[in-house]
């Protein structure tokens, strides 16, 4: 049987665990064009601890992103995401979507693309003559260039994007460096966190470990615990910036619950928890350092 893809018609598409857990304070995520920063800025903590908590959230999904569409129900679509490899579904990470954010408009393999390299990018759309503001890697297939804009395709028509705020695809797919990677992740220090997050609106700790390498051209799985087990084993003393550092319970011996990004000097910066910001802080000392259970690295192959 043929599977249907359908693309993602919005900015950043929340991947529900179910339609029932998308509550009536999250209708602004619900929509197409859909409204995150009313939806986000309003939460409590406790609301935004709900997401995690609750299981109402399983991840995100950008603009212009090719999803595998299993099963629909009432207004809702069950879909698999094969940008976000994971243990849940060999073909993609799985989870309902509002039916409303999706199009059937399918873009051809384009030998180019770009990637959105900042919050915010403005693009502007040519066939319904409006702007929207993009997520950081937000990748989009190159239809043209001329002197200022890259002319992309997208789900709505073809767009326009300035030079200067997207990157192009890297080639034969090159892998970038260690300190490519940090130096991507330090754009965001400050940047609160949010479970599931998977765009420049917030991410969780997994999602910005899985951005970071995205903007250096390596596609690792979605989750902690899959990131994990997919990379490279790094030897305590052999750790480069750029590497991913895992920490489970019990003192490193239970299940994987967080991932942070070593910077060097005995730090990493990652994306803590609910109510907290992006940041850079140091091993020694830390709860961090007791559950420490596994360094891997993915930059630098080719």
């Amino acid at each position: 049987m043929e599977l249907t893809r359908k693309t993602i018609a919005v900015t950043v598409a929340t991947l529900w665990t179910s339609p029932e857990k998308a509550r009536s304070i999250d209708k602004n995520a619900l929509t197409n064009p859909v409204r995150l920063i009313d939806w986000l800025e309003p939460l409590t903590y406790t609301e935004r601890l709900e997401l995690c908590d609750q299981n109402h959230v399983q991840s995100q999904v950008l603009y212009g992103e090719e999803v595998i569409l299993l099963d629909q129900r009432g207004n809702w679509s069950y879909v698999l995401v094969p940008s976000q490899p994971s243990s849940k579904d060999e073909r993609g990470y799985p989870g309902w979507i509002p039916t409303v954010q999706l199009s059937s408009r399918l873009h051809d393999n384009y030998s180019l693309c770009v990637s959105t390299n900042k919050h915010g990018a403005k693009l502007r759309d040519v066939t319904e003559n409006r702007e929207m503001l993009l997520s950081y890697q937000t990748i989009l297939p190159v239809i043209d260039e001329q002197k200022l804009d890259y002319v992309v395709w997208t789900p709505h028509g073809e767009g326009r994007l300035n030079k200067e705020d997207v990157t192009l695809g890297r080639k034969n797919d090159q892998v970038g460096t260690g300190d490519e990677l940090v130096q991507e992740a330090e754009k965001f220090i400050g940047l609160l966190y949010l479970w599931g997050g998977m765009s420049s609106y917030g991410y969780d700790c997994s999602g910005f470990s899985y951005n970071m390498a995205r903007s250096i051209g390596c596609t690792i799985p979605r989750d902690a615990h899959d990131q994990l087990k997919s990379g490279e084993a790094v030897e305590e003393g052999q750790w480069k910036k750029g590497d991913l550092l895992f920490f489970a319970y019990e003192q490193g011996k239970g299940s994987v619950h967080h991932v942070g990004i070593y910077y060097g000097d005995g730090k990493m910066i990652h994306s803590p928890s609910t109510g907290r910001y992006i940041e850079v802080t140091p091993l020694k000392g830390t709860i961090y350092e007791e559950e420490l259970c596994g360094v891997v690295r993915y930059w630098g192959k080719n």
